[in-house]
């Protein structure tokens, strides 16, 4: 199992401000805070955004779990995020040693007396500080089919634990065949506890324990969602999945045989039964799974299931036909010498992080994916699909990748040295279907490219953490969880940049937000003692005004510069055959901000190879044939009516 993580409530302003975990879904963005907040932003559809509303969101907004009441969402925290393709999930917990009495569609906090648990928040925290829950919240808050089906949100309560750290879960899932969220009903626009877990017992304990524990919500310590599935690990490492899954079937099925199952209820994977399941992915129709060979994980043994579609090979089983029951990627057995420690799955294809067993005196891992290459997603220079792990040959050697995730067809790995490679779709972007590249160079990347961090760091990101790819979008946490990056469509506002144009290079997604700066300045109108000081009604209600008036020019300003952005690159891929980058503003705009015309085009030409140079001369031959032919179609219509004015004055006479 992962390692729990301890929370640190120190410093609380900067704990709001650094992001520990991200998570993308088709079209929306998901960030958890280090103080336990939860924000999205991009597409509102079928309330995934958890905002109460559908509408989309172009720069992260905090995401409300009890409405109004300010003092239970303050106790409240949250430890880990996940995201489907149209829903949302949350695993809630909160720092006290007291019950919280269930509240209707709300989840309860119990903590256990005389446990000493906690939950590791990526080293935020400082000793002796212990977070306790006992539920997962699951705010899945959407529907879960590409088809034209009703969607829907659904309600289910499932309980994490990792040894005494329990949580309990709440999903939505779609009321139509899918049930991702785990109930039936309306789309939810706001989290929903999840109840389905109650009364279920571990597949990985006794049936003494579970008569024992009969009456009692089952424990879980983490979730993952994709596609229209969810699935969740529980304290005994037993793999539970929910939604449009690729259930094992108790009959034998055929050989080749395969289909997806929706099931509201979490079902559990009883071939780990006597393991312990760590990590787990999924794709579209498959799912990978990180299990230990023996009974507990005890670090370095962990063996590589695959399960599901396999049409084009994303299982890595060397053929492909699916499978109803996990199977051992023999690549990754308990005899290889590798150590996978992360994983990830595209729409139909699979890619891994791994190491070498035992001891060594550099820190190097290796990225292998297998499955659908249609686009490049794989990295190996070619189209064609792979039936088996390969190594990606096209990185950088002797170094440690730190983070990998999967778009539709794209793939994104970040290293320790701070560098972003990608590949697949759209030179690595993952832009599809309709929105493309145009020009000389257009196209897949079918090998890695290094995403550049602007120019600002050279080509690196400080300090990065993890990267996290949508369906067509990729975000990287960076400066230690200080800085959000973000690049590909842009549509919906899913990159948090305040527009909805896509972006061909990084861009700086707005955090913190405006509203915390405002709630900075209030803290430091406290006092000694932690109280605020004296502030008539007059004062708070000019502070809300103001909070009010500046988000709403920043909204302005924002809708303005993304349509003068969206005419600046349609104009400059007209003249030069490629998306404007920030990185190609004239010098003396940038330094000084005059712009002396004729002097930066001279410097431009001066600049440009032959093969830009043509590309100007048929831009101005085409745009002067236009403006001539233009011309012409004016001077006929002048004289036309020139004509009818005469014959209509003959006429009269």
């Amino acid at each position: 199992m992962e390692e729990p993580t301890v929370v640190n409530p120190a410093q609380p302003s900067n704990l709001s401000r650094k992001i520990i975990s991200i998570a993308a879904g088709e079209a929306h963005t998901l960030a958890l805070t280090a103080d336990g907040k939860v924000y999205s932003w991009g597409r509102g559809t079928f309330g995934r955004l958890g905002t109460g509303s559908e509408e989309d969101q172009h720069f992260p907004v905090r995401v409300s779990f009890f409405g109004s009441d300010d003092e239970k969402e303050d106790k409240l925290k949250i430890v880990g995020i996940a995201a489907g393709a149209y829903h949302s999930l949350a695993l809630a917990g909160r720092i006290n040693k007291m019950k919280f009495d269930s509240v209707e569609l709300i989840l309860d906090l119990v903590y256990d007396e005389g446990t000493v648990s906690s939950y590791e928040m990526m080293d935020q925290s400082g000793p002796g500080v212990t977070t306790s829950v006992s539920f997962v919240m699951t705010l899945l808050l959407t529907k879960t089919c590409f088809m034209k089906s009703k969607y829907v949100l659904l309600q289910f309560v499932p309980f994490f634990c990792f040894q005494k750290f329990s949580l309990r879960m709440q999903v939505f899932l779609d009321s139509d065949t899918d049930g991702q969220i785990g109930v039936t009903g309306e789309n939810y626009l706001i989290p929903h506890q999840l109840e389905g877990f109650s009364g279920l017992g571990s597949p990985g304990s006794s049936t003494q324990d579970n008569k024992m524990k009969s009456g009692k919500p089952l424990k879980i310590s983490s979730v993952k969602a994709g596609a229209m599935m969810s699935l969740a690990i529980d304290n005994l490492g037993a793999l539970w999945m929910w939604g449009n899954c690729p259930h094992p079937s108790e009959s034998k099925p055929l050989v080749g045989e395969f289909s997806l199952v929706s099931s509201v209820a979490p079902v559990p994977v009883w071939n780990f039964h006597g393991h312990t399941v760590v990590k787990v992915a999924c794709g579209n129709e498959h799912v990978v799974a990180l299990v230990s060979a023996g009974e507990t994980y005890e670090g370095g043994d962990l063996i590589c299931y695959s399960w599901g579609g396999n049409n084009h090979g994303q299982l890595g089983t060397g053929d492909n036909a699916g499978r109803l029951h996990p199977e051992v990627i023999q690549t990754f057995n308990s005899d290889s010498p590798w150590e996978v420690y992360e994983i990830a799955c595209g729409a139909s294809h699979t890619a891994l992080l791994a190491k070498r067993k035992g001891p060594s005196d550099t820190l190097e891992s290796f990225c292998w994916t297998f499955g659908l290459g249609d686009n490049g997603q794989l990295g190996h220079g070619t189209t064609q699909n792979l039936l088996s792990p390969e190594l990606v040959r096209g990185l950088p050697q002797n170094i440690f990748l730190v983070s990998i995730d999967c778009g539709l067809f794209h793939t994104s790995v970040v290293t320790s040295a701070g560098e972003v490679w990608s590949w697949g779709m759209e030179k690595g972007l993952g832009l599809c279907p309709d929105s493309r590249f145009i020009g000389p160079d257009a196209g897949d990347a079918l090998s890695p490219l290094l995403i550049p961090c602007n120019g600002l760091h050279d080509h690196r990101f400080r300090e990065p953490l993890q990267v996290a790819c949508g369906a067509a979008h990729t975000v990287l946490v960076a400066d230690a969880g200080y800085k959000l990056w973000s690049w590909g469509r842009g549509r919906s506002g899913v990159l948090g940049n305040g527009q909805t144009v896509d972006c061909y290079a990084p861009t700086v997604v707005l955090w913190p937000l405006l509203s915390d700066d405002f709630r900075e300045e209030e803290s430091q109108n406290r006092g000694p003692d932690g109280d605020s000081k004296e502030k008539n009604p007059e004062e708070s209600a000019e502070t809300d005004k103001r909070l009010s008036a500046a988000m709403e020019e920043m909204k302005l300003l924002q809708s303005r510069l993304s349509v003068m952005e969206r005419y600046v690159s349609i104009l400059h891929g007209a003249v030069f055959g490629k998306p404007f980058l920030e990185h190609e503003l004239p010098s003396s705009l940038q330094n000084s901000g005059t712009f002396d015309i004729a002097k930066e085009w001279e410097n431009m030409l001066d600049s440009s190879d032959q093969r830009k140079l043509a590309r100007l001369e048929m831009f101005y031959r085409d745009m002067l044939a236009g403006v001539k032919d233009k011309l012409m179609k004016r001077r006929i219509q002048e004289i036309v009516q020139e004509c009818l004015k005469s014959t209509a004055s003959r006429t009269t006479e």
